[in-house]
C-alpha cells in the first residue's frame, strides 16, 4: 500500500462520498424512485462539512465532475492485470467480497471487456497470474465488490452522483514500474484506451 495515502494520511481510493448505502437503504424501504432517486444522488450533508475527512484533491475532482457532464471514465491503477467495474462496495456491509452488480451490469461488463480484450498484456495467452488470482479465467474482468469491497470509490460515486460510467483498470503486475518499462506499458494500453473512448459513440 506504499504510496496510496496523501501527506494528510487520506486514501484517495476510498475518499468519495458513500452513496451506495443511502441508495440501498432507500431501496429496502421502497422509497426508490418516488422519494429517493436512483441516479444523480445528492452528496450527503455530513460530507460537505468543513471538518469532514475529505482531501482537497477529492473535492477538486468532484467539482470537476460536476462542471463537466462526463459519460465515460476510467481510473488507472497498478499491481494487477484486470478491469473492475461497479459496484465496488459490497451490498452486505460486513462482507469483504460479494457480487454486487449495478442496474447497468451488462453495459459495464461490455466496457470492461472492450478494454481487457484489447490490452496487450491481458490478452496475451501465455501470461501468468500476477499474484494468486487468475483473472484470465474470467476474461480479465471482475465486479469490483466481488474482488474486494471499496467503500467510497470514485467508480461508484461517478455512477451514482453524475451518471458517468467508470471502470478501474489495473494496468500491470508491477505497482511501480521502472521508467524504462513505460514505453512497453504505453504500447500495452494505447489501443485499449482508444477503443474504450470510442464506446461513447458506439451505442
Amino acid at each position: 500500500a506504499s504510496g496510496r495515502w496523501t501527506y494528510e494520511g487520506i486514501d484517495l481510493n476510498h475518499n468519495f462520498a458513500d452513496l451506495n448505502t443511502a441508495l440501498w437503504d432507500a431501496e429496502d424501504n421502497d422509497l426508490v424512485p418516488h422519494q429517493f432517486p436512483n441516479h444523480y444522488i445528492p452528496i450527503p450533508e455530513y460530507y460537505t462539512f468543513a471538518n469532514a475527512t475529505v482531501a482537497p484533491e477529492t473535492r477538486a475532482v468532484i467539482d470537476w465532475m460536476q462542471r463537466y457532464p462526463f459519460v465515460l471514465s476510467a481510473n488507472l491503477h497498478g499491481g494487477e492485470l484486470v478491469v473492475t467495474y461497479p459496484f465496488d462496495m459490497t451490498r452486505t456491509y460486513w462482507k469483504a467480497q460479494e457480487l454486487t452488480p449495478t442496474a447497468d451490469d451488462g453495459v459495464f461488463r461490455w466496457l470492461a471487456t472492450v478494454y481487457a480484450t484489447s490490452n496487450l498484456a491481458m490478452a496475451r495467452e501465455e501470461r501468468r497470474p500476477c499474484h494468486y488470482d487468475d483473472f484470465a479465467r474470467a476474461g480479465n474482468i471482475i465486479n469490483g465488490a466481488n474482488w474486494h469491497t471499496v467503500p467510497g470509490s470514485m467508480n461508484d460515486f461517478s455512477y451514482l452522483h453524475t451518471n458517468c460510467f467508470e471502470i478501474t483498470v489495473e494496468l500491470s503486475c508491477d505497482k511501480f514500474p521502472h521508467a524504462s518499462e513505460l514505453p512497453t506499458e504505453w504500447e500495452n494500453n494505447r489501443e485499449a484506451l482508444l477503443l474504450y473512448m470510442e464506446q461513447v459513440g458506439a451505442g
